[in-house]
């Protein structure tokens, strides 16, 4: 059996799961509530405290669904008890990041100011250089900040740009200059 995938999904105080014969499942906590459809071969179902997920069969496509199930569901009890996290760092001169009511406001080189809108459910905070990307939902957190990140990686030659926390950037040496003169 999967590893990940037959471990039980324990579930914190004042968190519900609803399971619906579909296998659509309504995770509600602290910080809100998270919907997920999930493939109708897997089992899930309640023990005291925990969610199980069992899967039909040994085929590769069933094995890689359980273990997959099981982190989705995972992940939906940690969003709504503790929430997600992701944190960006702007880099070089002159580019800073500040909050403008609950929009984003970048100053990365161009003529202009980008602004970002948060998506539903999505917060932004500033600190110095750092953003930090706020959410229930890991997956929505993590494209968010893939978005913003987009709008300037990190470049080579100075490092210059958004880059995730703890991100090394690969740095490339400039031009070689005249020699022997």
């Amino acid at each position: 059996m999967s590893r990940i995938g037959r471990q039980p999904v324990i579930l914190p105080a004042g968190v519900q799961v609803d399971i619906s014969d579909t296998n659509h499942v309504t995770v509600k906590g602290p910080k809100g509530q998270l919907e997920r459809q999930f493939p109708k071969t897997m089992t899930l179902r309640r023990d005291d405290g925990q969610v199980v997920v069992e899967r039909p069969n040994d085929e590769g496509k069933q094995r890689a669904l359980h273990g997959l199930s099981r982190s989705l569901l995972n992940n939906m009890v940690v969003g709504v008890t503790n929430g997600f996290t992701k944190t960006l760092e702007v880099q070089g001169v002159g580019y800073r990041a500040q909050l403008q009511g609950s929009d984003l406001q970048l100053a990365l080189g161009f003529s202009h100011p980008v602004f970002v809108k948060p998506p539903q459910g999505i917060s932004f905070a500033v600190e110095g250089p750092r953003i930090h990307v706020q959410g229930i939902d890991n997956e929505h957190v993590g494209q968010v900040a893939a978005n913003i990140r987009k709008l300037r990686p990190p470049e080579p030659y100075k490092g210059k740009g958004i880059r995730y926390l703890g991100e090394r950037v690969r740095r490339k040496a400039g031009k070689a200059g005249k020699v022997g003169k």
